[in-house]
Formats: C-alpha cells, structure tokens, sequence
C-alpha cells in the first residue's frame, strides 16, 4: 500500500529518474508484478484520473463579469438603465441589443475555441497493457495510477510519466517534449542526468515509442505528469493583451469624459435654474450621445471574421484580443524548441569526402535505409524522400540493428554477385571503422589528415 507522505520524501531529493529502481518500488508500494486491482482502485480514488486537468478554463459566468468589468461595456450598461428608468426605451433596447450581441459572440467564439484545444488534448493513448493481480490486462490510461507497471511497444503513446524498468532496442520519440527530430534511445540503467531530455531511463507522458519495446514504472500521472503541466500553463490565464488593455484604457478616457461633460452640463442647467427633471434628462441623453454603443461590437465581429479566415488555415484562437496582438507583429523570436517545429529533417545535401556531391553516397544511403528493418527514423524518411526510384536488383541478405554500442546500423545487401555491407550512424562512429575513403573511384588511405577534411565538411 502506498504512503503518499513517504513516497514525496523518497521522491522530494532528487527528479524521480536518479532514483534507484528499487527505491522506487519501496516508495510507490509496487513490485516486479504490479498492483492489485484493488489497490489500484484505491489510489485511482486517491490521485484521480490520469490525463491532463484542462478543467481551468473559466465559467460562463465568470467570462460574462470579466467583459461587463470592462469600463466601456459598463459605461454602456448604465447608460441603457438610465435610459430605461427615464422612459427612453428606444435607446434602451438599441443598447442592451447591441451589447448582448457582442457579448455573446465573444464568448461562444472563447467556448468554441476551449472545445477544439480540449479535444487536441484529448488526442492520446486510449487504452494501455498494464500489470495486474501479476497479470497483463488491457486498462484505460486513464486507470492508470503510481506504482502501475505498463507494457510499451511499437506505436504506444507513453500515459504517464516513469522509469524504464526493461527495454529491448526502446527508442523514443520526444519532440513533443524537446522539438528534437530524432528518436532518444531509453534503457534501464541508473542515471544522475539533471535534465529531463538527458535521462536515458525515464518516460514522459506524450511522447510515443517508434522502436524496439519495453517496460516502463509509472510515477506520475494526470497533471503531475510534464504534459500535465504544459497543459495547465496553457489553460490558466493569460496576462490582458494589448489590444484588451488599449480598449480599457480607451474605456477609461471616454467615461472620464462623458461624466465631467455630463455633471457640467447639468450643473450649468441648474445654475440657469431649469427645471431639474428636464436637466437630468438632457445630461443622461447626452451621456448616451457621447457613448459609442457600437464599438464592442464592431470590434467582436471584425476580431470573429479575423478567427474564421485563421479557422481556414489550422490555426485556434482561443482569445479574439490576440488576433490584434498577431497582427502587429512584425518579428516572431522562438527557440529550437518552440511549437512551431514540425518535428521533421530534410536531406540538404549527399557528399564525397572532397565535399563534392556524390550520387553513390545517396544511392547506398538509400539501399540502406529502404532495407533497414523496424520503424524508420526521421533520419530515413528524409533520405528517402530525397531519392525516387527502383532498388534495381538489390536484395537484403542480413542487418545489424542500431545499439549504444556500435552508434550505427548496418545493412548487408547483394546484386548479383556483388556483395556491399553499408553502415550508417554517428559520423564518429563511422569513422573509427573506415581504413580509406574513396575519392573517384580510388581508394585513398584514411590519414590524419583526411579525417579532418571530413570533420570540417561535418561541422560547415
């Protein structure tokens, strides 16, 4: 049975990846055979559901008080009750109308944008092969809970977050979590990396396997996960734009000045000893006069058709005041790891060791990626796309798969007579197995001094 308290204190010291696996079992009450499906409905009671709590979105209400807070919508409002108690019910209704309109539209367009993110965060693993009563069982992810163990294989999105208890060639891919094109191989052994995107045995909600198979203890689910708290950033708050905190501002100076003309005017028809209903009456059609009843809703609506024509391009927006934001924007700065990348390489260029571009070097690059076996990496689709064509008569006859070992995979093919084992991998790796290099057609001897050719080609 687990403990929370002890197991925050086994886990509080370090990130739950530099624990040892045993240490871990101890703090999560769980074994080599997983939990029981009683004790697993008991912490399931205990952690809550395992997925990502998008539940910090606003209510109607709550949206609905933020808009009529707003000094403009607010000035308007009162206008139309000083309106109607007045008996003015023409301008009454014209404003209420008006500024229900541009209300509601603001916030079906908000709810209708929280739907759409809400159903891109729904986009994971449904169901997951977890150990049970020493039993392997299909449960939904969301069943899952700490202590569980959970069976990868190819093609499983990771549920949760934990450590790699076995693994059999396991590869990863993390750009989700990193932006990296590349695939991470994950292994069992301990590891002290400080940084998630270096700890070679821990798992990560979100991410998904693309080779080998393994499996995994979950730590942590639902919104302790890493995916958890990218998706709770998301869904809080955000800071007012700057289209939001000009209107404020803007509804700040017209209600400043519609007040002090208004108690003038006022003031001056009482100095003038007018009759004081009749006075009353002309400073408040005057306020309504100087209040511009149609600029929340020609703002909503020009802002909505703005959303609609991004609808057509993939794009959400959640907040119509952000369109105005995009707009004026005249540089976007992101880093390596920002949303913007496709998680997807492009093969530039295939070079000789001279720098010279080699049609040989894709054609064996080619052979060897067509017939590699498993998941092809990024790596291998882009060299691939490079090239369109038959493999004219090769066949494969036998592959070394990629290790940590070796940091290459070689693939060993055959066309008639003519046998070729091509390797490909880390350009160290194949370096330090190469004797020569061919440069026309003749073998040249690998020296010093031609390794460092090929390291400035490398590096340029």
């Amino acid at each position: 049975m687990i403990k929370q308290p002890s197991a925050a204190k086994a886990l509080a010291a370090a990130e739950f990846w530099q624990t040892p696996k045993d240490a871990l079992y101890r703090a999560l009450g769980s074994g080599p055979n997983g939990l029981s499906q009683v004790e697993a409905d008991r912490r399931l009671a205990m952690f809550g559901a395992n997925h990502a709590d998008a539940s910090q979105s606003r209510s109607v209400l709550r949206k609905l008080g933020q808009r009529v807070w707003n000094p403009l919508i607010a000035m308007l409002l009162a206008a139309a009750l000083v309106s109607g108690l007045s008996g003015d019910v023409g301008s009454f209704v014209i404003i209420a109308t008006v500024l229900s309109l541009s209300i509601t539209l603001d916030i079906v367009q908000e709810h209708r944008a929280e739907l759409t993110a809400e159903a891109l965060r729904e986009s994971v693993a449904i169901r997951a092969d977890a150990v049970r009563d020493g039993k392997d069982v299909t449960v939904p992810v969301t069943a899952l809970v700490p202590g569980d163990i959970v069976k990868l294989r190819v093609g499983d999105l990771i549920p949760a977050d934990g450590i790699v208890l076995d693994a059999q060639e396991l590869q990863i891919n993390e750009a989700l979590m990193t932006g990296e094109p590349f695939p991470a191989f994950k292994t069992d052994a301990p590891c002290s990396a400080a940084s998630p995107a270096e700890a070679t045995n821990a798992l990560f909600a979100g991410t998904s396997t693309v080779g080998g198979s393994g499996r995994m203890l979950v730590v942590k689910t639902g919104g302790q996960t890493r995916f958890g708290a990218i998706a709770a950033a998301l869904a809080a708050n955000a800071p007012p734009t700057a289209l939001e905190q000009g209107v404020h501002k803007l509804g700040l100076l017209i209600l400043r000045l519609t007040l002090f003309l208004t108690l003038f005017v006022l003031l001056a028809h009482l100095v003038a000893q007018r009759a004081a209903l009749e006075s009353f009456l002309f400073a408040v059609a005057l306020a309504v006069g100087l209040t511009p009843e149609l600029l929340p809703m020609v703002m909503t609506v020009t802002l909505a058709r703005g959303a609609l024509r991004m609808a057509d391009r993939n794009v959400i927006v959640k907040r119509l005041s952000a369109i105005h934001d995009l707009g004026a924007m005249d540089t976007l700065c992101v880093d390596k790891t920002g949303t913007l990348t496709e998680a997807k390489i492009t093969l530039e260029a295939h070079v000789d060791p001279k720098g010279r571009p080699n049609d040989r070097v894709l054609s064996l690059a080619y052979l060897n990626s067509t017939f590699q076996a498993g998941v092809r990496s990024p790596l291998d689709e882009a060299i691939l796309s490079a090239r369109n064509g038959a493999i004219d008569g090769w066949v494969r006859l036998a592959e070394v798969p990629f290790d940590f070992e070796r940091r290459c995979l070689s693939v060993l093919v055959a066309q008639n007579d003519e046998h070729i084992l091509i390797a490909k991998g880390a350009p160290e790796s194949i370096l330090a197995r190469c004797v020569a290099v061919g440069i026309d057609g003749l073998a040249h001897p690998l020296d010093a001094a031609w390794q460092q050719k090929m390291r400035d080609i490398q590096d340029q």
